[in-house]
């Protein structure tokens, strides 16, 4: 490999730590910005990171609750997954919503594209917010032992702001559907259960 820059950082070399189907770790060789020799780990995932914010007709919307390996915590989670490179973000999000909670969704609006650690990950994170939704049962993969729980979407609120919801996914997905619902960006009827919590 030739040197090749990346901002003000100088990279020597790159070689692949490990792989599997989900993430590729890097280490390269650098020289850092002040001129000291260094060594900058990257995580490279092969999935983006797809979220949805369901909201129902009366208000309610539904979490997903699963043990998370890397806190070795539980954890309460809007739906949420991955989607193939390049594959339309909204098709993966939709997918993961059935999956999850059954639920299918006639109407939705992307909320946002955020990096989610962007100091040691290339990790990318779509969200949506999905209303005009109908039932159905859910289909989770068999290596998930999900719970699901549907709840007023003001209760969502005063459990993030309590700090029982630490998912930094969903907190972007809520925050940034009441500020746009403050914008007027949503139909009336899916801002007024926003901005009732």
């Amino acid at each position: 490999m030739t040197e090749r820059r990346n901002g003000p950082w100088v990279v020597h070399s790159t070689d692949t730590a490990f792989r599997n189907p989900w993430i590729r770790v890097e280490s390269s060789r650098i020289t850092q910005p002040d001129g000291s020799q260094g060594t900058y780990g990257v995580v490279r995932f092969e999935h983006v990171a797809t979220g949805v914010l369901p909201l129902g007709e009366d208000g309610m919307t539904w979490l997903v609750g699963q043990h998370r390996f890397p806190f070795d915590a539980y954890s309460w989670e809007l739906p949420e997954g991955g989607g193939r490179l390049g594959a339309d973000p909204w098709l993966s999000a939709e997918r993961e919503l059935a999956e999850e909670t059954g639920l299918r969704a006639r109407r939705h609006a992307a909320l946002g594209r955020w990096q989610l650690s962007n100091s040691v990950t290339d990790e990318v994170a779509h969200g949506f917010i999905a209303w005009d939704l109908e039932p159905g049962a859910p289909q989770p993969e068999a290596s998930e032992v999900l719970r699901v729980e549907s709840l007023p979407f003001g209760e969502l609120v005063a459990r993030m702001r309590a700090g029982q919801i630490t998912d930094a996914f969903t907190h972007l997905m809520v925050w940034n559907a009441i500020d746009r619902a403050r914008r007027g960006e949503f139909p009336r009827e899916v801002s007024r259960h926003l901005l009732a919590g």
